[in-house]
């Protein structure tokens, strides 16, 4: 079994809970010899949005097949099945999910969500995925100074990484962290610089307003910065997530979705309506909980896991 067949393996495995609606539900519509019907299509759409697809975007593919159907140019489940692979791997444009570094450096990346989304354990991994995959030399900044163990958690995380942090003590100014890594990170040639921020409610504004500080002291300091603003979200948390993803996009400009804690507790669905109602995209996907349990975001090994295919069937294509 190659890399890719163990890496679509595991996605499989993160994704089971969607999975399991579309691989012994939805599946068992798209049987050979079935013609399509509206008991059919209401059957279809009634399992999409188990997978917490979300409304629009279920309603779109259902009535794509609708429509092809009534026209005749589909006629049987097999078919059907074809057109809904095409509509989940619509909209997903490459250049949108490739991280934004610039040459030279230092890149700045800055990393949003509220507590409990997994913020720091995403940090770590994406720190070691920089370090370890793409050859990037790494410092970490632990702006999120107010939450208890905050900094200590991100400390140890980059020990046991092997980058370089900076932080203060405890409740010292999140912009002030913020400002002398950027500063440490000029003077002694880091590639990249990831920093943390202090976990946010999104319905709480003062607070809210308090990220866009912090934005704009690495804005100062390096030029271009932040390149790339990442928003941390639990998968578990369904729809919920969207409306997260709008509040923190409207403080401080979300380029791109860390969806955290797919590990089988979720309902990967979730992904196709951040994409449908925020047009953000989901960058990277957390399956675990060490630092080499991340995944560059791929829609078409996701579309396989949410189908429920086999890894040696897709590897032998």
């Amino acid at each position: 079994m190659s890399f890719f067949s163990k890496s679509l393996d595991k996605l499989k495995g993160a994704l089971r809970k969607t999975a399991a609606v579309l691989n012994t539900d939805v599946r068992t519509l798209f049987i050979p010899g079935r013609q399509i019907d509206e008991q059919f299509l209401t059957e279809l759409e009634e399992k999409f949005l188990q997978a917490d697809m979300g409304v629009n975007n279920v309603q779109r593919i259902v009535q794509e097949i609708r429509q092809r159907w009534r026209l005749g140019g589909i006629r049987n489940a097999a078919e059907a099945e074809t057109i809904v692979r095409q509509q989940l791997l619509a909209g997903w444009p490459s250049q949108d999910r490739e991280l934004r570094l610039v040459a030279g450096g230092p890149s700045v990346i800055l990393v949003a969500g509220i507590n409990g989304a997994g913020k720091t354990t995403s940090i770590a991994k994406l720190a070691w995925m920089l370090k370890n995959q793409m050859g990037k030399k790494v410092m970490v900044c632990a702006s999120d100074t107010f939450r208890a163990a905050a900094v200590e958690q991100l400390a140890i995380w980059s020990q046991r990484i092997g980058v370089e942090i900076v932080k203060h003590k405890r409740g010292a100014d999140p912009g002030a962290v913020a400002y002398d890594a950027c500063e440490a990170a000029k003077a002694r040639g880091f590639d990249v610089l990831i920093v943390d921020t202090a976990g946010r409610l999104h319905t709480q504004e003062h607070l809210m307003r308090e990220l866009t500080k912090i934005r704009d002291v690495v804005a100062k300091r390096i030029d271009g910065a932040p390149h790339e603003v990442l928003l941390v979200l639990d998968a578990t948390t369904g729809q919920n997530a969207i409306q997260q993803a709008r509040s923190f996009g409207a403080a401080i400009g979300i380029t791109g979705i860390f969806l955290a804690k797919l590990d089988g507790t979720a309902k990967g669905g979730a992904v196709l309506a951040i994409r449908d109602q925020l047009n953000i995209p989901v960058k990277f996907v957390g399956l675990g909980e060490t630092p080499q349990d991340i995944e560059t975001f791929d829609p078409g090994r996701f579309v396989e896991a949410l189908f429920g295919q086999s890894a040696d069937a897709v590897d032998e294509k």
